[in-house]
């Protein structure tokens, strides 16, 4: 590997880490106040409601971050992680246009559209031993018995 790859590699490792701590430490915050059924603060009772959603939704949530949270940093198990962002994604998306359709400020809108972009920057860099389609090995083109072997495996 050249000193260049080899760069990229941990800058994309760090990036990846970073971005995931991060991710984690926002879901696991607010995924708190919600299973709290904390009044105040981003997910709390107040935000949900004023977005016109019942107060038993802040269970779910809250259990659903945290156990995404647990998907995450976990070793292995790289279809369950890919649920967790699916579920981190959506559950951000919607969080910012609920704030969108009530007409709410910027300001509001922010941690929302942040966990998002931590959620796709985690996903998008993570090791290639945390996805589900790991790069196939290269096959000689004029060897049939590797090719044959690889394809009934």
């Amino acid at each position: 590997m050249s000193q260049r790859n080899q760069s990229a590699g941990k800058a994309a490792k760090i990036t990846y880490w970073i971005a995931t701590l991060w991710l984690a430490l926002g879901m696991v915050a607010t995924g708190l106040v919600q299973l709290s059924k904390g009044k105040g603060g981003q997910g709390g009772l107040d935000m949900v409601t004023h977005l016109g959603y019942p107060a038993y939704l802040l269970t779910m949530l809250g259990v659903w971050k945290i156990l995404g949270v647990v998907a995450l940093l976990i070793p292995k198990s790289p279809l369950l992680k890919e649920w967790a962002y699916a579920g981190f994604f959506f559950l951000m998306v919607g969080a910012i246009f609920s704030h969108i359709a009530v007409g709410d400020a910027a300001v509001e809108i922010f941690p929302s559209l942040l966990l998002l972009i931590l959620t796709i920057v985690s996903w998008y860099f993570r090791p290639l031993s945390r996805k589900i389609i790991q790069q196939a090995p290269a096959i000689n083109v004029g060897d049939t018995a590797q090719a044959t072997q690889l394809v009934n495996h």
